[in-house]
């Protein structure tokens, strides 16, 4: 058999020949729909490019992390938005994932109360559209008093329909090695945590992990703090004509998108988690009890460890659907990503730019959380030989 034949009759040739007339395939169709869309848009004299985004944008943001004017570009209102989006999008991940893990545990709770309320929970969140709740947040946030009448829930903490007030730091810039301490403490209390696990499988032996890691996490920085000397001053919220004035604000907009995504995300993450539970066999719940384990220590010593191997696989699809639902933002007038760029493109006529922007900008972000994911999934995976 020539050395042609032997080619043509190998599977993996074969493969690889069929992928790059698929590839080839697909490069000729995106090199058709983008050079068309070129000469269509000059012909109709369209500006083309993305020299838009050095020019003056002329539109201010309500709301933002970083220095914003008007008088600033087009790309940094472009930083603005994204950063808007990844701000509510983080927090939202996190109270959802806290709340999905109590739901889903409460549902298989042997408390009669406890289960019926987390399944009304999981069925009533699930089933209404997500928009819909956004509003319904949004225009119950709308309702509450003003802030003359605004209730003080914790001391220095005021709800009110122009949002959330709270103290801050009066002169956070002075309280930096502070901050620095207690960043170098939860890397300590994390892998403190790591090592005592290890530990715990090694040798069989058990660590005080908890006390160690809050002794770690709030030592740290308070030993900074009593070293730098600077007195602790608070700005807070103070009645003013009809607003606060000082203090910090979590505005209207913000607090209704964070809250509907988080909720309604962690209906979806308690069924993932129950299903998790579930799947790991009973008798490894017989197995902690008979070693005189409590059943808080079953859960989370035998029972979530092996159940992760099933959660986070599912899960990773809820935190990218989370991510891409903050698109919602602009039916309650969050200025996210998307508001951003829908007024940059009616101010530029630069629609297709500002699209491609987007997509890129969220098949990023989605890659990345699908990468970190995907990672920490062969990690929890077993190995086998």
């Amino acid at each position: 058999m020539t050395n042609v034949a032997r080619i043509l009759n190998s599977a993996h040739a074969r493969g690889l020949f069929y992928q790059g007339l698929v590839l080839s395939g697909a490069a000729l169709i995106g090199w058709y729909l983008v050079s068309n869309t070129l000469t269509n848009l000059a012909k109709r004299g369209v500006a083309t490019g993305f020299d838009f985004l050095g020019r003056e944008a002329g539109f201010e943001i309500g709301e933002s992390l970083l220095t914003y004017s008007a008088a600033d570009t087009y790309l940094k209102a472009f930083a603005v938005g994204l950063l808007n989006t990844l701000t509510v999008s983080v927090a939202a991940v996190v109270l959802a994932t806290v709340l999905g893990v109590v739901i889903g545990v409460g549902r298989l709770s042997s408390n009669w109360m406890v289960g019926r309320f987390a399944a009304i929970y999981v069925e009533s969140v699930r089933n209404v559209p997500l928009l819909l709740q956004l509003i319904v947040w949004y225009a119950v946030i709308g309702r509450l008093p003003s802030p003359r009448t605004a209730p003080e829930v914790l001391p220095n903490l005021f709800f009110s329909n122009r949002g959330i007030k709270y103290p801050t730091l009066a002169d956070a810039g002075s309280h930096a090695p502070t901050l620095l301490a207690l960043a170098a403490g939860i890397g300590a209390a994390l892998w403190l945590a790591r090592w005592a696990r290890r530990r715990r499988e090694t040798t069989g032996r058990p660590f005080p992990t908890l006390i160690t890691a809050a002794a770690l996490v709030l030592g740290t920085p308070l030993a900074a703090f009593l070293l730098n000397g600077v007195p602790l001053h608070l700005d807070v919220p103070v009645r003013e004509g009809f607003d606060f004035a000082g203090g910090g604000t979590i505005t209207p907009e913000f607090a209704a998108l964070f809250f509907g995504l988080s909720i309604y995300t962690a209906g979806f993450i308690a069924e993932i988690v129950r299903s998790g539970i579930l799947a790991v066999p009973h008798g490894q719940t017989e197995a902690g009890l008979a070693l005189g384990l409590k059943p808080g220590q079953v859960l989370r010593l035998i029972i979530l460890p092996q159940a992760l191997r099933v959660i986070v696989p599912p899960l990773t699809s809820q935190y990218l659907n989370l991510t891409k639902n903050s698109s919602l933002a602009v039916a309650i007038g969050y200025p996210d990503l998307i508001s951003v760029s829908n007024t940059s493109a009616n101010q530029t006529g630069q629609v297709v730019e500002a699209v491609a922007l987007m997509m890129a900008v969220y098949l990023v972000i989605s890659l990345a959380i699908s990468t970190y994911m995907n990672w920490y999934n062969r990690k929890l995976s077993l190995v086998t030989r």
